[in-house]
């Protein structure tokens, strides 16, 4: 639920809406899969991002298709040197990162890539006039500076345990970048980088295309040419895969079900850390009343939309932190129990009144919940959770909107929403939970306010021991139970139908956001034809 990927979905929404009725009859800017075509894939994905600048955000979980991070992560999640030539030299006392970077590597311009450029990018999302919604991430940096043009250091107020992590994060070039308006500037549009590829064009709400970097330093792709098709609309995804215009798409498994003995497709599905959840601000009468959340958490049956909406591609969630994670806390699980919510809110006063619906000091238990317009899956997740809710007494009203509309409600409105970023619980939980950035964009939706956790969460961030450190989330996921500031659903295993015409295709563990650097497609660059 990062400002990030609300923030890509918003911008999705908005463009989308003006291009995808004649989307559904043809392919995007005429563009089709061609389905004997090997040095070319055409895949539909469901969001775009709203810029295509690392320093405001985009890339900054790896896989970014047009940069490189200092680090990348591998098929199995595990570290590994990108434009760094090898993994950093971390000081005793966890304080000090020492790069040395990769020679002779150029951006797509021609350009040397060198340690002034990685200065350059961190200390530019550091700068406050940056619109870059994920600095918290990078609160542990204090210095950044170079040694010769091949060495970077970096000098950290505490020693942040995951912060080899956050090197992932794509290097921009100072010398385009640096000369722009770090905000408004073409090169949120038009990008150079070191990546595998370099964007040919972009149509907003319709595609992204790009053509193979031949002086890639990791070796030119077989691919030479990638399109993504912005499809919002999964129904029509499928159909245009079906029909040949794409060679990918990211489907919901029971669109994806119908694929599964269509001679020359094959599906992959990748396990995941994305989350729906449904927030419940501070701010409202109801939602904002600890029984009532109580009682929602377990009047809710995760496992039925989980066998029902996901088709079993999934499991409950109780937090952020899925249950197969090291991460998570044991005891946390919530079962349904419909009995046990009726009695927490008949002993807070709730008493149902003459159409079944609680009412308190006048108080109508009753709330709308809000759901992005022409997502499936938050539709479904939606009404599940309404009816769930009714049989506790409790009335929700859905309704479908753009983030354009949902969002200056978010203060007082119920939100059915999505998040979710693999690896280290700092990554998701800090911008989801703690206090100081309630209200913060489309951080803290629900505006928590949990003292307890806001402790928990800096002691997450600052011990460099691990013990210490899940201690501090398993204190997170405890309070979550005493008080639920969201009704966390399900976890969602995204599901992947491609043609069969290519070798190395593989997924990772995947962040919500997915598409463009998500899928079978986060390592295009290594596909080869089938022989």
């Amino acid at each position: 639920m990062t400002g990030r990927s609300i923030r890509a979905a918003a911008a999705t929404a908005m463009a989308a809406a003006l291009t995808f009725g004649a989307a559904a009859c043809s392919a995007p800017g005429g563009v089709t899969g061609g389905s004997t075509a090997t040095d070319s894939a055409v895949v539909g994905i469901a969001y775009e991002p709203d810029s295509l600048s690392p320093l405001l955000g985009y890339g900054k979980d790896g896989n970014s298709k047009i940069f490189d991070g200092l680090l990348a992560f591998d098929r199995d999640m595990k570290l590994r040197p990108a434009l760094a030539a090898e993994l950093p030299e971390v000081s005793a006392d966890g304080f000090t990162y020492t790069y040395k970077l990769r020679r002779g590597v150029k951006f797509s311009d021609g350009e040397p890539f060198g340690a002034e450029d990685v200065v350059f990018t961190y200390r530019t999302i550091l700068d406050p006039r940056t619109n870059n919604a994920s600095r918290t991430e990078l609160d542990a940096v204090k210095d950044v500076r170079a040694v010769g043009d091949d060495t970077v250091v970096f000098t950290l107020k505490y020693p942040y345990a995951p912060f080899a992590q956050r090197t992932v994060l794509p290097i921009a070039p100072e010398h385009i970048a640096g000369e722009q308006d770090v905000n408004t500037g073409p090169f949120t549009t038009k990008p150079v980088g070191t990546g595998p590829y370099v964007l040919t064009g972009w149509s907003k709400g319709e595609k992204l295309t790009f053509k193979a970097n031949p002086d890639y330093w990791g070796g030119a792709p077989a691919v030479k040419k990638f399109t993504m098709a912005i499809i919002k609309d999964d129904d029509v995804r499928a159909t245009r895969l079906r029909a040949g215009d794409l060679d990918g798409a990211v489907l919901p498994p029971n669109l994806a079900r119908g694929f599964k003995n269509e001679p020359g497709k094959k599906t992959y599905e990748a396990t995941t850390y994305d989350y729906r959840t449904v927030t419940l601000p501070t701010h409202h009468k109801v939602t904002g009343d600890t029984a009532v959340r109580r009682a929602l958490d377990i009047a809710v049956d995760r496992q039925a939309m989980v066998d029902g909406i996901l088709d079993g591609a999934g499991r409950p969630a109780y937090g952020p932190v899925p249950t197969d994670s090291e991460w998570f806390t044991e005891g946390t699980e919530r079962r349904h129990d419909l009995a046990g919510a009726k009695k927490i809110l008949d002993e807070a006063g709730w008493k149902p009144g003459k159409d079944g619906i609680r009412v308190r000091n006048g108080v109508r238990a009753a709330f709308p919940l809000w759901y992005l317009t022409g997502d499936k899956l938050r539709q479904d997740h939606a009404l599940a959770y309404a009816s769930d809710a009714k049989k506790a007494g409790i009335d929700i009203t859905t309704r479908a909107g753009n983030w354009e509309v949902i969002e200056p409600r978010m203060k007082h409105d119920a939100v059915l929403a999505g998040g979710g970023s693999p690896g280290d619980p700092d990554f998701d939980q800090y911008l989801l939970l703690t206090s100081s950035l309630a209200g913060d964009g489309f951080n803290n939706m629900a505006w928590y306010d949990n003292p307890a956790v806001d402790r928990a969460l800096e002691a997450g961030r600052r011990s460099g021991d691990k013990a210490e450190r899940k201690a501090a989330y398993d204190t997170v996921q405890r309070e979550l139970v005493k008080n639920p500031g969201y009704t966390f659903l399900t976890h969602i295993d995204h599901v992947y139908v491609v043609n069969d015409k290519w070798d190395g295709l593989t997924t990772q563990v995947e962040p919500h956001d997915h598409g463009l650097a998500s899928g079978p497609w986060w390592n295009v660059e290594d596909w080869t034809p089938k022989k």
